[in-house]
């Protein structure tokens, strides 16, 4: 199973909200971590463009998007419980 890095910069606006982007990345993964605000960690079995696809349906216009597979080889800092936990498990 893949882990994928997701992160986005949204914009706001009275077209609505983004409650469903958010369930949508709860749905595509068997597993998430969102300790960072505005990026996701997501294990799925998709490919980055099948993520993609699933996820631009819930943004609008002026959003922005990235969905890169993550490898081997990690760092982090200033993480610390379950969030640590997590990333030393799959990273």
């Amino acid at each position: 199973m893949a882990i994928y890095m997701i992160g986005y910069d949204l914009h706001p606006s009275s077209e609505g909200d983004y409650e469903d982007l958010y369930s949508t990345l709860e749905e595509i993964g068997s597993g998430y971590w969102d300790c960072l605000e505005s990026t996701w960690l997501l294990m799925t079995e998709r490919t980055p463009a099948q993520v993609r696809d699933e996820l631009k349906q819930h943004l609008k216009s002026d959003d922005r998007l990235l969905v890169v597979h993550c490898g081997e080889g990690a760092a982090w800092l200033g993480f610390e419980g379950e969030c640590q936990t997590w990333l030393e498990d799959h990273l």
